[in-house]
């Protein structure tokens, strides 16, 4: 079962989530929180799968409360809820830690399709997507030297993190690179542990940061 978590000040919008999440036999609602700091608060003694996330809420919007679990390492996957499909918070969300966002009218059986997809550990944002966003604000990101951590990748790591930067697949990253796809996985699931990241966007956006990646490149062939 899948324990999820609804953010929104508008008690209506969370009772809609609520009555789509709990209609399916493997999700279940476990809290509703009417502002950012509630969000956190509940987020931390209920320990959510998945946290379903507005964008503007008051005390403290949804941005925030994404950053402050990533950064107290509540392992909660965070969902963005927005009204308008804008690139600004999309990107802010992401440097905070969200795993992805969705539109507040996507259709019902896509919303729980979505809850699925990130309590998997898998990033809801298409690839493509995520490298738009990062092209367009590189120039906003820190840079600065590399992490430590990075030291503990293999070359290969290395490679494959680039790779997933530019919006490589996986299946493209093992035709890239002449492997498996099950290898490919395999070295993803080492970089996100190595680097204490949650998913591939969190990958990306890290890979942009130090400058692994620039903005507009392409992927080298061979």
């Amino acid at each position: 079962m899948i324990r999820v978590l609804i953010a929104d000040d508008q008690e209506l919008v969370r009772a809609g989530f609520a009555m789509i999440v709990d209609s399916r036999d493997d999700l279940e609602v476990v809290g509703e929180a009417g502002d950012g700091v509630e969000a956190v608060a509940l987020a931390g003694s209920l320990r959510p799968d998945v946290v379903l996330m507005d964008v503007r809420m008051p005390r403290m919007d949804g941005i925030e409360a994404t950053r402050q679990l990533a950064a107290t390492g509540n392992p909660a996957r965070v969902v963005i809820l927005t009204t308008f499909d804008l690139d600004e918070p999309v990107f802010a969300a992401l440097r905070a830690g969200a795993s992805g966002f969705l539109l507040k009218d996507t259709r019902p059986d896509d919303l729980a399709a979505a809850i699925r997809v990130v309590a998997r550990g898998e990033a809801l944002l298409a690839p493509t997507v995520t490298r738009r966003l990062l092209d367009r604000f590189a120039g906003e990101l820190p840079g600065g030297a590399p992490p430590p951590a990075l030291d503990a990748l293999s070359e290969r790591e290395i490679e494959v993190l680039i790779l997933v930067a530019r919006a490589l697949s996986n299946d493209e990253i093992a035709e890239r690179l002449t492997l498996s796809r099950a290898t490919v996985k395999t070295h993803l699931s080492a970089i996100l542990f190595k680097l204490g990241l949650r998913d591939r966007v969190q990958a990306a956006v890290l890979a942009y940061e130090c400058g692994l990646v620039r903005p507009g490149t392409a992927p080298p062939r061979g």
